[in-house]
């Protein structure tokens, strides 16, 4: 099943949660715990996200490398200059599916198109 979403004027965080519900597919029928739905979310537009407030000056991406003094932050107007609005999208949908083996995998199920 793929579910197609258009971004344009929808603020980051509501955009994010709805594709993170839709790719965890809880309201399938054949809903499954400890299986991924063949569930795909393409956004389109992406690039037309709205951030509200001062987040592109204040807020902080953070990521890590797994090493000692690994940690990177940046304010995402860098995010976006360097990587685009789509790493702000994954970032953010990333951190509200659950944290196990198969978080990964369902984030394979996200297209998104600037």
């Amino acid at each position: 099943m793929t579910h197609t979403i258009d971004a344009t004027d929808k603020v980051l965080g509501r955009l994010a949660s709805e594709v993170a519900a839709l790719l965890n597919a809880k309201d399938n029928v054949n809903f499954v715990k400890n299986r991924v739905a063949d569930v795909t979310v393409k956004v389109v537009n992406a690039s037309k996200i709205k951030v509200t407030g001062n987040k592109m000056k204040e807020s902080v991406h953070k990521s890590y490398s797994g090493y000692p003094g690994g940690l990177k932050q940046m304010p995402l107007r860098y995010v976006v200059e360097k990587k685009g609005y789509g790493e702000l999208l994954t970032h953010a949908v990333r951190g509200m599916l659950p944290k196990n083996k198969l978080q990964d995998i369902r984030l394979k199920n996200l297209i998104i198109e600037e």
